[in-house]
């Protein structure tokens, strides 16, 4: 079982890396856990190997699965796009029941859900979804979360939170993204109203004081590690700690000089930014 001590990579990021590389280096660098995407399994079936082994290769590493990253293809309007580019393809091919069956066949905890097409999300359609979704992975033991993003159409924490207390699933909850948190206005006052339950998962990264005016730049390219800028990255850490969150906490940040390090440098710099941020929280120290 994975909880708050644990330290988890976030797969994003590391995503022109293969999932297999990616774990000496987590571990060296003293991650628990890691976060995969759908792709990265499916790369390795199609290779010949079964998603059990793939489970198998990241225990004998030490490491745990924190989440599968993502479904991007749960709510009505989404499904309807016809895409046009290859980002729309890959969106449209994470439908909640190919991307929930690969998590079990793996031995993942949970899945996140996400709005990135940009789409008008309608409350009770969502609601609808959210709580399908969450029945379909129950079986599983798996729990779906919602990551809000300002640049999407689920922009901030109250209306996630609004999708997920109205499905009133016990596997639904939240996916608590520093970046998305700060930028999207939400409040740490908002968030200790959250029972801690329902955060099933945390990522940690940092940014500047000034937004840029193009946030979906700032967002794909430009984060900063933790500790680095000036989002309230103690007081979101004591604020979950306070509610009782029981998630782990990822380190995810993309920016373009980190993508120019190898991948054990990086991964090195990230594990020991997000330990750093997380002891000064919790030590003051």
């Amino acid at each position: 079982m994975l909880g708050p001590n644990d330290l988890a990579l976030s797969a994003p990021p590391f995503g022109h890396v293969p999932l297999l590389d990616r774990l000496a280096p987590a571990r060296d660098a003293g991650f628990t856990a890691i976060a995969v995407m759908p792709g990265d399994i499916w790369a390795l079936e199609e290779q010949g190997m079964t998603a059990a082994e793939v489970g198998q290769r990241i225990a004998d590493h030490g490491l745990g699965i924190s989440e599968v990253d993502c479904t991007a293809c749960w709510l009505p309007n989404q499904r309807k796009l016809e895409p046009t580019d290859d980002m729309g393809r890959l969106l449209g091919s994470l439908t909640p029941e190919r991307v929930i069956e690969t998590a079990a066949r793996v031995g993942a905890r949970s899945v996140t859900a996400v709005e990135i097409s940009r789409i008008p999300v309608d409350a009770d359609e969502a609601v609808e979804a959210f709580a399908a979704m969450c029945d379909m992975a129950a079986p599983h033991g798996i729990k779906i979360h919602i990551e809000f993003l300002p640049v999407g159409g689920i922009p901030d924490l109250q209306s996630a939170w609004r999708i997920v207390e109205g499905a009133g699933r016990p596997n639904g909850g939240l996916t608590i993204d520093s970046w998305h948190f700060f930028r999207s206005g939400s409040t740490l006052e908002q968030l200790a109203q959250i029972p801690g339950d329902r955060i099933h998962t945390v990522q940690i990264n940092d940014a500047p004081a000034v937004p840029q005016s193009d946030l979906w730049n700032e967002l794909m390219t430009g984060r900063l590690l933790p500790g680095e800028g000036s989002l309230d990255l103690i007081g979101l850490i004591r604020t979950l700690d306070a509610i009782g969150s029981t998630a782990p906490i990822a380190v995810e940040v993309f920016s373009d000089k980190l993508a120019s390090q190898s991948t054990a440098a990086a991964v090195r710099t990230l594990a020991e930014a997000g330990a750093a941020i997380i002891r000064q929280a919790r030590t003051g120290q």
